[in-house]
């Protein structure tokens, strides 16, 4: 009586479990949010790649003057701020020198646009520099909606 209780056991379990095979096709079903939420982490990816630390970002600035002269420097700053009111400009210190830098650019193409512009007023001394610079990010247009 064993032995047919064990091939009894086996067929069942073999029946059973040729009912349980789905076959080997999965189909998934993708929430079209994820679309907007890669994007979104791409682009903040790309930000953290730039970034320089405290807020500031791997660009370039246009140095228009190097001096020893701290009143030279600050005046320069402030005739560069009423000429181009939409860029900011910088007066830093590095012994034994002020320099008077302007601009906040992430593209080197922007900052040599600009440098031409200057170049009309300062036609000597115009260098584009590597400088960690400011950059306001704009919203995004599009919330994300759930």
């Amino acid at each position: 009586m064993k032995p047919f209780r064990q091939s009894y056991t086996l067929l069942l379990i073999l029946l059973i479990s040729s009912s349980l095979y789905a076959g080997d096709t999965v189909i998934v079903k993708k929430d079209p949010r994820l679309d907007i939420l890669a994007g979104k982490q791409a682009e903040i990816n790309k930000r953290f790649l730039t970034q320089a630390g405290s807020g500031l970002y791997k660009g370039f600035r246009i140095q228009v003057l190097s001096t020893a002269s701290r009143d030279n420097a600050f005046s320069l700053q402030a005739t560069l701020g009423n000429s181009f009111p939409e860029q900011k400009s910088y007066v830093t210190y590095q012994s034994p020198n002020f320099r008077v830098r302007i601009g906040n650019f992430l593209k080197r193409e922007d900052a040599e646009a600009f440098r031409k512009q200057l170049l009309r007023y300062y036609p000597e001394g115009l260098y584009i520099v590597d400088d960690a610079v400011e950059l306001i990010i704009p919203e995004t247009e599009e919330p994300f909606v759930q």
